[in-house]
């Protein structure tokens, strides 16, 4: 064999190991990841309470609400002078109408007229005026009360506390799962203070 064709046999047989040396053999994909366990999620710890009822029965809020009856009673007294001054008017224009010139019993119509749409606009605005005192009044304390709630869910262990509406009827609540005594109870104690009445604003 010649010298040629020896080295034509030796790179030959050398191509192989420098393209394995080149291209190292593809490691084996990493075995799959478990997949991890679903979480379970426990039955939750419930209990009941009605919001309104514990914003009424707080310190605060029976102050409040004293106040606010206090107003009412005030703004009652106002609309019954004004209805009794109608009153009188169209008892005047009854007994003396036959008396009076046209133009006096024309007067004291237009008065009656006056007096009357006084009196119906008073007790919208009066109705409107209550009505917002009374929901600034609940909302106020609802807010405050939102983080006692929270505070007497945590000492008791609870993961749910849910208010009584009056509009949903329940057909039976254990009476030992409702917390609005407890709450009422937290939140005189979070706020003392509150129970001390000012003026009546009028």
């Amino acid at each position: 064999m010649s010298r040629k064709t020896i080295l034509i046999l030796a790179t030959l047989l050398a191509l192989p190991m420098l393209c394995a040396a080149q291209n190292p053999p593809t490691p084996p994909p990493p075995p799959a990841a478990k997949e991890a366990p679903p979480v379970v999620i426990g039955p939750a710890k419930v209990a009941f309470m009605n919001i309104q009822l514990a914003i009424a029965n707080c310190d605060e809020g029976k102050k409040e609400s004293s106040m606010l009856n206090g107003y009412v009673d005030s703004k009652s007294s106002e609309l019954q002078k004004m209805q009794k001054t109608a009153e009188a008017l169209k008892t005047q224009l009854d007994v003396q109408g036959s008396k009076l010139t046209d133009e006096a019993r024309a007067d004291l119509a237009d008065q009656i007229e006056s007096q009357d749409t006084a009196v119906q606009r008073f007790q919208q605005d009066t109705q409107k005026d209550i009505d917002g005192r009374r929901q600034k009044l609940q909302n106020g304390i609802a807010r405050k009360m939102l983080p006692v709630i929270e505070k007497v869910a945590k000492e008791k262990g609870l993961q749910v506390v849910q208010f009584l509406d009056v509009a949903q009827i329940f057909g039976y609540v254990d009476p030992s799962l409702v917390i609005t005594d407890d709450v009422v109870k937290a939140y005189n104690v979070t706020y003392p203070g509150a129970a001390a009445a000012p003026a009546v604003k009028k």
